[in-house]
């Protein structure tokens, strides 16, 4: 049986920030050649243990460990135009040095470049394609495709053989071919990999998930389904806990309630017959006696009931909260045969949405599908509500309630209120500028108000909706766009979030501008990004 070997440990690791808030607390984490997700809420402390692996942050307690190289992929590349294909590999030093000396400089410091790595533009060139990059590693980057630098800088990873790598978020904005093509290069990855993402075709393919969540961490051998289906285990066990601990706290309390009455009843019956011919003195030794063993009663049974609050504090911080949006959203009244719009292409094909249809809008990334849903959404009669893929257009300093309240003017503000806490949006978060909400609240308000407005939009546009969302808030946004009931169009490299949403159309905008549907769809965008 051979030993396990550990690349990365954390042991017993705290960090708090500087103005001395918590942010992991007692984590104890073991990462093993292969390749582990990191998954959790947006600001739960993903990208923090992949900084703390770097070095870039120090912790306040405990120790991480790293055995060998470390190589990372941030989530927001910086591309010098200028550089070479070589220099975004990180190989353009040993390249430079192996080319001097094939041609006949023997410079000792050309073989010390090289070191052992003597078939690296080989590799190199193979790696890349691998992931059907045909490239000349002295061409300017500043010629590729945002999503092909992306992938040459992956490979570059890969041909340096480092020990270690970490993956902040690396399919983001990646459309769908790209897409498959990291996740088959992952598929063949040596070494330890360590990937933030909230990709879930990514994370099915991954050999351990890692959660952060509360300042810890849980670990979960195999990948997205295994995760999703031990969570939701560990739910039912610790709801079943929950309710036991609660029904304990009402019998000792019942208990207690009725041992009270049933020693107010034995002090009542024995006062007549006590007063009667016995001295004072008496009279106050028994009594004194009897307050003392009512007050050690009592003690016992409060001992109790703490006890059992204390277990029902303990199973409520092993429930999940619930984050489902479960709301009853206003009917828009679009019926079966109402043609809502109608999505011309550069051929001048008119392709027609038709009631509460749902429609996927894909193609490569640069092709145009923003600017086709924003003309889209201009042309249209039918009351449309759009959410871009940023946010720009909400006004910062508009309170989420009026944010909501501008959309549904003729709404009472109780309400709105009730709805939106159905979004996670409760209490007094309500009045805080949407400018001060995280990226996940401010998502939710802008949700909300495309999804409340009175009256309601018949067709919704969302362009790209998934990118930068954690994987909870996208849970808030398909369950939300569940009760829907209007059409839906749909800007998305997402597979996985599109066949959620249940889209029965798939239209795939090409480079030359025209729009292909049905079965030949996928055959038209892999033959537009050049395969």
């Amino acid at each position: 049986m051979g030993v396990l070997v550990f690349s990365v440990t954390f042991n017993h690791v705290r960090l708090a920030w500087p103005d001395g808030s918590p942010c992991l607390d007692d984590v104890t984490l073991a990462f093993s050649p292969g390749v582990t997700g990191i998954v959790g809420d947006n600001g739960s402390g993903k990208s923090t243990l992949l900084r703390l692996i770097t070095g870039e942050l120090t912790p306040t307690a405990g120790s991480v460990t790293v055995d060998g190289a470390v190589g990372v992929l941030p989530q927001n590349l910086i591309l010098r135009t200028d550089d070479t294909v070589a220099e975004l590999l990180g190989i353009r030093a040993r390249v430079d040095a192996l080319r001097a000396i094939v041609a006949g400089d023997v410079d000792p410091a050309h073989f010390d470049a090289v070191g052992d790595d003597w078939d690296v533009e080989a590799r190199a060139v193979a790696e890349l394609a691998g992931v059907g990059l045909d490239l000349d590693l002295d061409r300017p980057v500043g010629t590729l495709s945002g999503g092909e630098a992306m992938l040459v800088a992956l490979v570059g990873l890969a041909v340096r053989r480092l020990d270690v790598v970490l993956l902040d978020e690396p399919t983001n904005n990646l459309d769908r071919d790209t897409r498959a093509r990291v996740y088959d290069l992952l598929s063949r990855w040596r070494g330890t990999l360590v990937v933030v993402s909230h990709d879930v075709a990514l994370l099915r393919r991954v050999h351990q998930i890692v959660e952060v969540r509360g300042g810890g961490v849980a670990v979960f051998g195999g990948g997205w389904d295994v995760y999703r289906e031990s969570v939701a285990i560990a739910q039912e066990a610790a709801q079943r806990a929950l309710r036991t601990a609660e029904q304990q706290v009402r019998t000792e309390r019942r208990q207690k309630i009725e041992a009270e009455k049933r020693l107010a009843r034995r002090e009542n019956a024995g006062k007549p017959a006590a007063e009667r011919g016995v001295s004072k003195a008496a009279r106050d030794f028994y009594a004194n006696r009897s307050e003392k063993a009512v007050g050690k009663a009592r003690g016992e049974f409060d001992a109790k009931i703490a006890a059992a609050r204390s277990a029902v504090d303990d199973a409520e911080a092993r429930v999940r909260d619930d984050d489902r949006v479960r709301i009853d959203l206003p009917d828009p009244g679009v019926g079966a045969g109402r043609r809502l719009a109608e999505i011309v292409d550069a051929a001048g094909t008119a392709h027609v949405m038709q009631g509460p249809e749902r429609v996927a809008l894909v193609g490569p990334n640069g092709v145009g599908k923003t600017r086709l849903v924003e003309s889209l959404v201009r042309s249209i009669s039918a009351r449309v509500g759009y959410l871009p893929q940023r946010l720009d257009h909400l006004d910062d300093a508009l309170p989420v309630l009026d944010c909501v309240r501008a959309a549904a003017p003729a709404v009472e503000p109780a309400t709105i209120r009730n709805r939106l806490a159905r979004f996670g949006l409760r209490g007094d978060s309500v009045l805080r500028p949407l400018g001060t909400l995280s990226g996940g609240e401010r998502f939710r308000a802008a949700l909300a108000a495309l999804l409340l407005a009175e009256p309601p939009a018949q067709l919704l546009i969302l362009d790209e909706p998934t990118n930068n969302l954690d994987l909870a808030t996208v849970e808030v946004l398909v369950d939300a766009l569940a009760g829907y009931r209007g059409g839906l169009l749909v800007v998305s490299h997402d597979d996985e979030f599109l066949a959620r949403l249940g889209a029965v159309r798939t239209l795939v905008l090409g480079s030359d501008g025209t729009l292909v549907e049905g079965h030949d769809a996928a055959r038209r965008e892999r033959n537009d990004d050049g395969h």
